[in-house]
């Protein structure tokens, strides 16, 4: 196949370079309310693979950016927990641009190299704490299962309160539909 430039040169991602669907590139038309959200929420305000994909769909990349914005930045649950159920559902999905995405912002957050190794491994290891163990527990069960177990539920109401426990069911719910999407379209 011919050298695609959108690939490697605008993109500046090899890891791109086996995307299923073409990604939108700078220059393209987008609505500039949109594309100035997306960048807010990135780092230098560079797009990343994901949003270039996103943009395929106006619709798509507006709802997208809007929810999963809300999840990484307005829950009350801490953003270390939020991180940690978002690197397990990557690991669970075999999702590895999920995986690399959220290394560093895991790490900031007050994750540890040793817990980003332990993610890889199946089964609750002893560095994680009692308030993570019942997160991977609640992220396992519903990645794999979908159902989850009441004690599951209760055991999390007991240790974040109802609030917190609907953000980490709705945290695994949403970190799944974005591994999904990066999986199915080899993002």
């Amino acid at each position: 196949m011919p050298d695609d430039p959108y690939r490697t040169s605008e993109l500046k991602d090899p890891m791109m370079s086996n995307v299923r669907v073409k990604p939108w590139r700078d220059g393209d038309p987008a609505p500039d309310d949109l594309l100035a959200e997306m960048r807010a929420r990135r780092p230098n305000g560079e797009l990343i693979g994901i949003d270039r994909v996103l943009l395929k769909s106006f619709p798509l990349a507006t709802g997208w950016n809007g929810l999963l914005g809300r999840v990484r930045s307005q829950f009350s649950l801490e953003l270390e927990y939020r991180e940690l159920i978002m690197r397990r559902v990557a690991v669970l999905n075999r999702a590895d641009f999920e995986w690399r995405v959220h290394k560093p912002a895991y790490l900031d957050a007050g994750g540890t190299e040793a817990k980003c190794e332990a993610l890889r491994i199946d089964g609750i290891h002893a560095v994680f704490n009692e308030g993570e163990a019942a997160l991977l527990t609640l992220t396992d069960q519903s990645t794999r299962n979908v159902e989850v177990g009441q004690e599951v539920i209760e055991k999390l109401k007991i240790l974040f309160g109802e609030q917190q426990t609907v953000e980490a069911v709705a945290t695994v719910a949403a970190y799944n539909m974005v591994s999904r999407f990066l999986v199915a379209l080899a993002i």
